[in-house]
Formats: structure tokens, sequence, C-alpha cells
């Protein structure tokens, strides 16, 4: 079964390399560093340390602390960074400099793998969350390389997938040499879908070990002054699709808090042009943070067109909206807004974060809406009530304080497989 998988990967290599230069149309990064994809490692690297696979910005995030645990503690263990995604690239770039190697992943193909895997030479693989590719497993174990999926998690929905080739899938699971599982339902997914029940630990999900430095709340402090005092919400990570019902909800909104200022986040930044086009056709007054446009009273829209300040403008509202829950993406992270006691809003489809997100709506932290119209109605009952939104927020930062502790087992387990 895996020889007719990496057929079919072979097959569908033209296409996935066109999709990258369609990509490049909007995203140059894209059409960049291609060897990378076929297993070349840039130097400069080490042999015989750590190798880390975040897909993109989100589980870059997620590993963070993980890995300056790691620079901290065992400074002479070297860590590999790969990403698949420019964006992710550039977050590990952000974060680390040249504390870490990094490159793009090769693709599952086994004369990739094997060019990477011979020139890393890697004594341990750390993935995180889904990441699971039956080559990649194959050869690593063939190495004698320690595999071990973090933060793990497996969806009902993800579940139903895999067991349509259950046989197939048992046996790349089983290569798993250890799995830190978020929750014990992911764990019993886990087990059913053939990782070995010894090798699961329930840990938690890092991500309520959410790190706000000092220096991202002194620039929250610094944009909320730019506000003005404004009821001000932004609708962080959005999708294709979504942006035409925030839009729609912002003009209901502001027929009712004439004053109220939305920042608009696009997930992707090959996006951001579009978005702003899109804004101005809804007729609003749009300052774009990438050119330093000042907000001024007139200013209805402010673009956060720049990577890695999510976090710093969801510090300085009142309001923060999570995307990809409008479009069926399934949502992203709603802790790095509850953390710092932001109430949170989200759409329909949050099944990436289901468990965490349900937690936070029943504690009160966060509400769900379905249309521009719910969440209109719900932004101008919380932007005009402050003692509401610190009720709401406050609800948020007690969850995520009450779950903390993941971390630190996934710290204590990661240094038992590379001692």
């Amino acid at each position: 079964m895996r020889i007719l998988y990496t057929i079919v990967l072979f097959v569908m290599l033209p296409f996935v390399l066109l999709r990258l230069l369609w990509r490049s149309r909007l995203a140059p990064a894209y059409r960049e560093r291609w060897d990378e994809r076929f297993g070349k490692v840039r130097g400069p690297y080490k042999q015989g340390g750590l190798w880390v696979h975040a897909v993109s910005v989100g589980e870059v995030l997620a590993v963070a602390p993980l890995v300056r645990h790691l620079i901290q503690n065992h400074p002479s263990l070297h860590i590999h960074i790969t990403t698949t995604t420019p964006t992710g690239s550039a977050q590990v770039q952000r974060l680390f400099g040249v504390e870490v190697s990094h490159s793009y992943a090769p693709y599952d193909i086994p004369l990739f793998l094997m060019r990477f895997l011979d020139t890393l030479r890697p004594k341990a693989l750390l993935m995180v969350e889904t990441e699971v590719w039956p080559n990649l497993l194959h050869y690593a174990r063939e190495r004698k390389v320690t595999t071990l999926l973090a933060n793990a998690r497996l969806s009902a929905r993800s579940l139903r997938r895999y067991q349509r080739v259950e046989s197939f899938a048992q046996t790349v699971f089983a290569q798993i040499d250890h799995v830190a599982a978020q929750t014990e339902a992911d764990a019993d997914r886990l087990r059913m879908i053939g990782v070995n029940p010894g090798a699961i630990h329930v840990t938690g999900s890092i991500k309520f070990d959410v790190d706000v430095p000092a220096s991202v709340l002194e620039q929250s402090e610094v944009m909320r002054r730019m506000w003005s005092g404004r009821p001000v919400w932004v609708a962080g990570s959005t999708h294709d699709g979504e942006e035409s019902v925030i839009l729609g909800a912002h003009q209901q909104l502001i027929k009712e808090v004439p004053d109220a200022l939305l920042v608009l986040v696009p997930r992707h930044p090959e996006r951001f042009d579009a978005v702003g086009s899109l804004a101005e056709r809804y007729d609003f007054e749009v300052a774009r943070r990438s050119l330093h446009d000042p907000v001024t009273e007139k200013t209805q829209v402010y673009l956060g067109d720049t990577m890695g300040e999510l976090n710093v403008l969801i510090g300085a509202v009142n309001v923060a909206f999570i995307g990809g829950s409008f479009a069926k993406i399934g949502g992203h992270n709603v802790l790095e807004a509850a953390a710092q006691g932001i109430p949170v809003i989200v759409g329909p489809h949050t099944f990436n974060f289901e468990l965490i997100t349900r937690q936070l709506i029943q504690i009160g932290g966060a509400e769900r809406v379905y249309n521009a119209e719910e969440l209109a109605k719900l932004l101008q009952a919380w932007l005009t009530d402050a003692a509401a939104r610190v009720e709401v927020g406050e609800a948020g930062q007690k969850l995520v304080a009450d779950n903390r502790g993941a971390l630190d087992k996934l710290e204590k387990l990661v240094e038992k497989i590379i001692a």
C-alpha cells in the first residue's frame, strides 16, 4: 500500500509544483528554495540533533516555547526546524534567527526523504499536532530516528477518514514511538487507528501555555493609544469569503456605534491587497499598517497587512473575532486572545479547535455566531458594555490559567528522548 501511495505522490508532483507557481503570483516566496522541498538541507547545520517539523505559523508558535526551553537548557543540542509554507519559514526566522537551522520540509517521497535524512542524520524527530506522513515514518524508523508526535489531536472526523484505509493507517501510526496527546478522547482515537497504547501520553494542549511577552504588551498599549479611546474589534486570520461577512457586519455595526473601528487581518499575505480593495469597495475609509497610515477619526477599517503582529493587534482591541470559522477551514487558535483577557467570537466552523473552543464558550469566555447580523448584534452589545467585556475576558483568562502545564509535561518527555 505504501508503494501505491508513493506512486500516486510521484504522479501528483508536477501538479503540486504548478500549484506552488500559481500561489507565487501573489506570494513570490512560493517559487523560491524548491531544492529544499526535494531534500536539500541548507547550512549551517549539525548532524545528530533534533528535527522539529511544524507546518506553518500556528504550529511554529505552538512549539516555540518548547524550542526556546531546549535552546536554553540544552545548548549543545542542535535543532533543525522545517515548515511547509513561507509564512511558517518567516516565523521561524523571526523567532529564532541563527539559534536554529531551518529549511522547507522535503516531500514525502523516498528519494527526497533519504537525501534529507542522510544529510541531517537527526537523533529524533518531533512532529507537531497532525503531521503524519507514511514514508517519513518508514525511513525515520529504518534509520533509527526516534519519533514523537507532539500536541497530537485526532478528531472524530479525521478518524473516519483514516478508517477508510484502516489497514494502511494502522501500519503508519504504529511506527510512531511516542505520542503526546492533547486529551483522553484524542488518545482513544489514536489507539483505535493503530498507535501503540504504551506510546501514548496525555499531556494536555500546549496551546494553553500561552506566553505573552512584555514587549507584546507594551506594543499593544502603544497601539491602543493610537485608537484614541474608540471601540475597536479585530477580525484575525481571516480567509477568502469571510471578509465579506465581516465587512457586512461592520456596516451594520457603525449604524449603531458610529465610531467603531475594525482591525482586519487576513491569514495569508498574498491576499492583503485584495482584502484592502474589498474594504474600499464597501465604501470604508481604509488605513494600512504596512504603509504606516495614521488612524484618524474618519478611519473605519485598519488593515493589518504585516506579518507577526496579530498578537499585538489583538491585545490592543476590545473584542476579537477569530477567522477560519465562517469559512469551512475549521477555525484558528482562540487562546491567544483569551490569554490577554479579550472577549472572543467565532463562527460555526471550529472543528480544528473544537474542544478548546467549546470549553471557552461553556465558561463564558466566547460566543458563537452564524451570520453577519448575529456578529453585528454581539459586537454592539460588547463594545457598548465595558463591564460585560471584562467579565467575558476574565473568564477566558481563567480557562487558560487553569489548563496550563502541558508544556512542562512535554518538555520532560522530550528530554527523556534526547537524553
